[in-house]
Formats: C-alpha cells, structure tokens, sequence
C-alpha cells in the first residue's frame, strides 16, 4: 500500500496570502503546501482523503490515473471544497462513492444540490454518497477501513485506519477508543498545526504526545500551517521516526490490506 500526501497545509494554505513570514516568503520548496489531501493506493485501487480547493492543482502535479473513491474526514470547505472537480472521475460510473458522517453528507447536499437532483443538469458530477459509523468498518472497493472517531473542537469528525496505516487530521482532542485503535500501527499521520496552543487543533508538542503514547513505527506531521516556522527548522528537532509530511510525498506502508469480500 502506498499513500501519497497531496497537501499538507491548512485552510489557508503555505504561503498564506500577505504575509512575509519567513515560512512564506521561504524558496524551500518544502514550505510550499496546499490544502490537506491524501491518496491511497491499494489492491489496484485509488482512495482518496479530502477533496480540498486546490484538488485539480494536486491531481495535476501528483496523479494521473482514477480515482475509485473519496472518503471525507469532515465537511469543512478546506476538506470539501473541490468535489466539483471530481467531475472527470465519475466518468463511466453511475455515482461517484463517498463516503462520510452524516453531517458532512447533509453540507455535501446543501452545498451542492445540482449533484444530487432528480433531473440533474447534463455534465454535473453524481454522487452515491454512503454514511459512516465510527469505528465500524466498511467496505470501499474491497479495501477494509475503518472510521476513527476524533474530535475537531466541538464538532465530532473521523479519521481513518486501512490496514497498518491510520491518518488523522484536524484532530483536537482523539478519544481513548481511537488511542487504542491505533496503537502500534506502522505508520501514523497526524495534524500538527504549530508550536502555540490553538482552540481546535493539536500543537506539534501534542502530537509527539500521542505519538509516543501510540508507538507507530513511523509517523508524518500533517496539516502544518506557516506558524510552524521553516521545515528545515522543524526537521532538526523531531525524532528520529517523526517526519514533516510535504506535497507530493509518497510513502509505503508494507503489511498487506485485508479486504472484507
């Protein structure tokens, strides 16, 4: 199984519009992140996580073949706001498969009605939207996942767990059934948005908190924002088995994916 991160940044992106901070007026390409996205490759297929504003950008620099599904860990613009763009993807399908909370698939259905109208204007993508339970796992195109109950200040979100790799973003506060889940996977992504304490993201001190708690073999820092200062910096002071995530990064993750067919 292969993941490769598409964006790593915040809602807003690294550089962030006007600012001169050293992190964006950095030439490190590095610093350079988009809206927080990955894509897994299993069993010959695609899943993808999040479908943030700058997806086509992504797609165009990182992926060049389908996409079989998305899964959403919240409906948060920064998270959701490209799935027009998933157009071309539903292609040949009936219904493009996603899967998410209930919550995100009534924003999803409000923000973007023409996807799921009865007499759908020629061209618009169509969505088979599929609710989530945490901690109940599902099949997705034979891949077995499993939705991570976490929380995003007072709005209760999901991560995701396929096989040896659990990914995290946005996270405040992970209960103690997602702790366990976890514990001891290969490879772990978690949100580390800057130094600072912040109302509705974990700190970087926080994350290497449940890293250690957790014990993945390896883990990558996620969802950086420009406060976390220069990358080359951040490097300098993790763990040996703690990595910054960056676009374009991919990684593999090597015990195999059980499927539930």
């Amino acid at each position: 199984m292969r993941l490769t991160f598409l964006g790593t940044g915040t809602s807003t992106g690294v550089p962030q519009l006007r600012c001169d901070c050293p992190a964006c007026t950095s030439t490190d390409p590095r610093d350079r992140r988009m809206r927080c996205s990955a894509l897994v490759e299993c069993n010959n297929r695609n899943l993808l996580i999040d479908c943030g504003p700058d997806f086509r950008t992504q797609m165009l620099c990182y992926h060049k073949g389908d996409i079989d599904a998305l899964l959403v860990t919240h409906h948060h613009y920064d998270h959701v706001g490209g799935a027009d763009d998933l157009r071309p993807y539903c292609r040949g399908k009936e219904a493009f498969p996603i899967w998410c909370l209930a919550e995100t698939a009534a924003d999803l259905h409000r923000r973007m009605p023409y996807c799921f109208a009865e007499k759908p204007y020629p061209g618009v993508p169509r969505f088979d939207v599929q609710e989530l339970q945490p901690l109940k796992p599902v099949d997705v195109c034979g891949i077995e996942v499993l939705p991570l109950p976490v929380n995003h200040y007072m709005l209760e979100i999901v991560g995701f767990k396929i096989g040896q790799l659990a990914y995290i973003t946005d996270a405040k506060h992970i209960p103690e059934e997602t702790i366990n889940a976890i514990r001891g996977v290969d490879t772990l992504v978690i949100n580390a948005l800057r130094r600072e304490t912040h109302v509705s993201h974990i700190t970087l001190a926080e994350a290497l908190e449940i890293i250690k708690e957790t014990q993945p073999r390896v883990a990558y820092l996620t969802h950086i924002s420009h406060d976390m200062g220069l990358t080359a910096d951040l490097v300098k002071e993790l763990p040996p088995n703690v990595h910054p995530a960056v676009d374009g990064l991919t990684i593999t993750i090597p015990d195999p994916v059980s499927s539930t067919k």
